[in-house]
């Protein structure tokens, strides 16, 4: 029976791939840019945090993507679905290692999903599935990316210019690169999350859009929150963020988060969101999660109350004048209006348990209906069929679009 919950590869997909590529190309650029100015005009600090956020960032992503890729090749019915021509390393496990090393790995991810979305989408070929595939290990790399260099990068450059009260064209530049950069993560997304769903008819531009601004608004002043911290205290954010990143790491193992299929892999996983936490929420597993978001964000709103404190007490009185009250006033003002649209975007917006989805033959009636189906992730129970899904996406989808606990779990190999 054909479903609807997987959805073929189209020319917007075809598109975003392109654009995630020139994205990427000029994130890295800008950071090379940046880094060169840093150098030459002798500071030497930023110089260094900035590469070891270029590095960190790059190191984390090939990491995630070399353990997927080992990931793929032990599930049963892969290398039959995908075909070994369709895939750009092929069974080269040499030569992938060889470029994740490098520092490639994720370069060479975007050139493979052009390289088969140009196949599926222009000469009309098979292997619509697996270009999908690809886009949503895309996305969740870019999401990682982001986090992991974008965000933190976005905080140094507004550090950088209020520290020296002005602001060159490379670091305008910068910002704009990396405020570019969370945009598009956000918008891809989402666009990746909604691919899951039953009813995509339901979830047009509009709710896209909606959820870009939540984000954006509420990642927007932690940034400047920080930024305005670091600039007054700038030895004590190191600190600030081992504290919180420690504590997030132990929140979401205390989730019993079930990510990655190695132990190793699940901590990288669990360090990770650490990170991501520290600028902004992302449900990692199912249940309770109005609780756990009013939790985070309980959380982030005190910690952000008493950082735009601390920098009020300990800031250059001279130097702020100008912009001081108004940062003050504007970005508690701009998180209220983020949770604000964050609340109507999940009571108009998301989706709900609205009808069940039409059952396969032989599975039972008593299952329970949600808007995200994993029964069709045959390749991950162990006998190929048809379908090949990407089931790292959908454990996110999960997370994100199911109200109720779903019985079919994504992560099942078995």
């Amino acid at each position: 029976m054909e479903r609807e919950t997987f959805s073929k590869y189209s020319w917007i997909d075809f598109v975003f791939s392109v654009i995630g590529v020139f994205t990427f190309l000029a994130d890295w650029g800008s950071d090379v840019w940046v880094a060169t100015e840093f150098y030459c005009r002798g500071h030497f600090f930023w110089f260094g945090v900035l590469i070891g956020l270029m590095v960190l960032s790059s190191v984390v992503v090939q990491m995630f993507s070399w353990f997927w890729l080992t990931y793929d090749r032990e599930l049963p019915g892969f290398s039959a679905q995908t075909g070994a021509e369709t895939v750009l390393f092929g069974d080269r496990v040499k030569l992938s290692f060889l470029l994740h090393v490098l520092q490639l790995g994720f370069l060479c991810r975007h050139i493979s999903a052009i390289r088969q979305g140009f196949k599926v989408w222009w000469r009309k070929e098979e292997g619509s599935e697996y270009a999908v595939y690809l886009t949503h290990d895309l996305s969740l790399l870019r999401l990682i990316e982001t986090f992991c260099e974008s965000a933190p990068q976005l905080t140094l450059m507004i550090y950088v210019m209020l520290r020296t009260n002005k602001a060159r064209t490379v670091q305008f530049v910068s910002v704009a690169a990396s405020t570019t950069s969370i945009a598009w993560m956000v918008v891809d997304y989402h666009r990746s999350l909604r691919s899951f769903l039953i009813h995509k008819d339901k979830q047009g531009w509009g709710s896209s859009l909606i959820y870009f601004l939540w984000n954006l608004l509420l990642i927007a002043p932690r940034v400047a929150a920080l930024a305005l911290f670091s600039s007054a205290l700038p030895g004590y954010i190191a600190a600030h963020f081992l504290m919180l990143w420690s504590v997030f790491v132990v929140w979401a193992w205390q989730q019993r988060t079930d990510f990655m299929d190695s132990v190793g892999g699940e901590w990288l996983y669990r360090a990770t969101v650490g990170l991501i936490w520290y600028f902004s929420w992302f449900n990692v597993a199912e249940g309770r999660t109005r609780g756990r978001s009013l939790i985070y964000h309980s959380f982030m709103t005190t910690d952000g109350v008493i950082l735009l404190v601390t920098w009020w007490c300990y800031r250059d009185l001279v130097q702020t004048e100008t912009y001081a009250l108004a940062l003050l006033i504007a970005l508690p003002l701009s998180y209220l209006l983020g949770l604000l649209l964050k609340t109507l975007y999940y009571c108009c917006f998301h989706p709900k348990l609205l009808r069940p989805p039409a059952r396969e033959p032989g599975l039972p009636d008593d299952l329970p209906d949600s808007e995200v189906s994993f029964k069709d992730f045959s390749i991950q129970d162990g006998a190929p069929s048809s379908r090949l899904a990407n089931k790292r996406m959908a454990c996110h989808a999960t997370n994100f679009y199911t109200e109720q606990r779903v019985l079919i779990n994504p992560h099942d190999t078995n």
